[in-house]
């Protein structure tokens, strides 16, 4: 058998298996195994850490409101605006990302539900650190 022969069987070969291969391959891509509804992703978890600093940006927003409006204690409350507003940004930039990187909807996994409620907390406790402001320059 020539040698031109031999290596055509074997370019032939490698071919048609290759193409036995790749539809086996793209199936099983397709088939992974579903994220449990109560599994912690790398998503989740940074959808949850996101969550919490805008959370936290809309309590200290809130007690800071409070506090410039004379209800709790005295003060303007300025330090508590500038937390609430590093904490909002910190949980929107952070809710943000994980929105963007997210490759499926809900239920798959990569934190998109969370990602979204850590947007508009973050955005709420940047307003409210940003009122507070507002309201600390014009009685200052």
């Amino acid at each position: 058998m020539p040698v031109r022969r031999v290596l055509a069987v074997a370019v032939a070969a490698l071919i048609g298996g290759f193409r036995a291969f790749v539809p086996a391959a793209a199936h099983a891509s397709v088939q992974l195994d579903p994220v449990g509804a109560y599994t912690l992703t790398s998503g989740r978890l940074w959808s949850l850490v996101a969550a919490l600093a805008g959370l936290a940006g809309v309590v200290v927003g809130g007690l800071a409101l409070a506090r410039s409006t004379g209800r709790i204690g005295t003060g303007s409350g300025r330090r508590g605006a500038v937390v609430a507003l590093a904490a909002g940004l910190a949980g929107a930039v952070i809710g943000g990302l994980v929105v963007a990187a997210a490759d499926g909807g809900p239920g798959t996994g990569y934190g998109i539900v969370g990602g979204f409620v850590a947007l508009v907390v973050g955005l709420a406790g940047m307003a409210l650190g940003g009122l507070v402001l507002a309201r600390s320059r014009r009685a200052g």
